[in-house]
């Protein structure tokens, strides 16, 4: 191991290392910093040591070459934990796998298909009120529309139950929950353990969303029918080797880190899409030429999936563009070398899928 090569970084604060860049910034920091010193980049959050790992190469050694040298022991994934619990978002090693191992049967592709025709219903629900909205000639507010949009499909998708009619409970715990939790990232003091007003809310809103999927959970157990949705296949669940089931925490953890998961970030997205689309018309009249082509003017299935090559490249460069999951981190257990660097113990490991997405080796012109 080259412990004598160290990762090229920026001096930043005597006290308080990059912190005040970062938190300023920090795409442009961190755009900034792969420009100026490569593929990984040794930077200082306050006292403790980051590693900006930027390379697909240095990303998969972190993530599957040799992952049980990296674990989500970060105040990131603490903050998740008192709302997601052990979901595979915040679980880790063993745990992590034995988990996997249980709930993966509920995503085999023949059961996931039959949700096509429930995103389909949601969507044309949604675009018959978007029709009185424009007789009226009002604007519509695109991100709170897909915001609500997809928390109808989540819920369907989950529980069999329309979730965009309890819009106003749960969808504002779910926006409450983001936006206090992004401004800890940012602001980590006071602790969210102290009794402020800004800990107070985000305990109050995760009560909330905890309530209303523990009553379902325990509904569905008490029903013990299969009803075709995700929370079903969990419940029904087991590990084909120990034909160990879920417990109902364990179901609970995974239904709200898909909640979360399948709500927030997938309406992130399908508003980047939209403002992308309305942005470059040319790709816009592509896209619709080949709906036309491959739907004939019915509506779309699961089956046209393959056939939507071009719609696919859209969806891609979207997620290329605007990750919702712009960032996330593990943190080296032992020494380890990453690029050719040596990366010491206990150092938090960034990775941005933002920034990599825009390496040059990989795009000449990354936002075009």
């Amino acid at each position: 191991m080259l412990h004598d090569k160290i990762a090229p970084g920026p001096p930043g604060h005597f006290l308080l290392g990059s912190t005040r860049d970062i938190r300023h910034d920090p795409l442009r920091f961190g755009l900034e910093m792969v420009r100026q010193y490569g593929d990984i980049v040794r930077i200082r959050l306050l006292f403790w040591p980051a590693y900006l790992v930027n390379h697909p190469d240095g990303i998969k050694h972190v993530l599957q070459e040799n992952p049980r040298n990296y674990h989500k022991d970060l105040a990131p994934y603490r903050l998740l934990k008192p709302l997601l619990g052990q979901g595979l978002v915040t679980n880790d090693g063993e745990s992590w796998l034995q988990q996997r191992r249980l709930i993966r049967p509920a995503f085999h592709r023949k059961r996931l298909a039959a949700f096509g025709t429930l995103m389909t219903g949601a969507t044309l629900t949604m675009l018959d009120q978007w029709q009185r909205f424009a007789g009226w000639d009002q604007p519509l507010e695109v991100a709170a529309e897909m915001l609500r949009l997809t928390l109808r499909i989540a819920g369907q998708a989950l529980f069999n139950i329309d979730l965009s009619d309890e819009t106003p409970t749960v969808g504002q715990a779910v926006a409450s929950v983001n936006k206090l939790l992004s401004e800890y990232l940012y602001a980590p003091f006071p602790s969210l353990i102290i009794p402020t007003p800004r800990s107070r809310r985000l305990q109050a809103a995760c009560r909330t969303l905890d309530q209303v999927v523990h009553d379902i959970i325990i509904q569905r157990r008490q029903q013990n029918t299969d009803t075709g949705d995700l929370l079903s296949m969990l419940l029904l669940a087991h590990d084909e080797r120990t034909d160990q089931r879920m417990n109902d925490q364990q179901v609970r953890d995974e239904v709200m880190t898909l909640l979360i998961a399948g709500h927030e970030t997938v309406s992130t997205a399908l508003t980047w899409a939209w403002y992308l689309l309305s942005q470059h018309p040319e790709i816009e009249r592509r896209l619709h030429s080949e709906l036309d082509d491959v739907l004939g003017g019915h509506l779309p299935t699961v089956e046209h999936l393959a056939r939507l090559t071009y719609t696919r490249m859209v969806t891609e460069e979207v997620l290329r563009l605007y990750p919702p999951a712009w960032i996330f981190g593990r943190k080296a257990i032992a020494d380890d070398e990453i690029g050719g660097y040596f990366v010491p113990a206990n150092s938090m490991i960034v990775l941005s899928p933002y920034m990599t997405h825009r390496h040059p080796a990989f795009w000449d012109n990354p936002e075009v």
